[in-house]
């Protein structure tokens, strides 16, 4: 896989990340009445607990596509395919 076909990839995943915590952050806005009487001490609403909890989300989707991405991108095809 090239450059490009890892760049296509990476760019296909964020976009599943993005939208996943998109949603999540649409979800949690509609269900703030259920999540006050179980959170303590902040409001579901607040905008700097929404926002850590999705860069950290989006963090952990990058780290999750790049590392594969990359092993498959640096591997030596003639040595896997000996392999098989």
């Amino acid at each position: 896989m090239g450059g490009d076909g890892l760049e296509r990839l990476f760019l296909r995943v964020g976009t599943l990340v993005i939208a996943g915590v998109a949603l999540g952050v649409v979800g949690s806005a509609m269900a703030a009445a259920l999540l006050r009487s179980l959170l303590f001490g902040i409001d579901p609403r607040d905008p700097l607990t929404l926002g850590v909890s999705a860069a950290l989300l989006m963090a952990a989707g990058g780290v999750a596509v790049l590392l594969p991405s990359y092993r498959a991108a640096t591997a030596d095809p003639s040595a896997i395919l000996k392999d098989a």
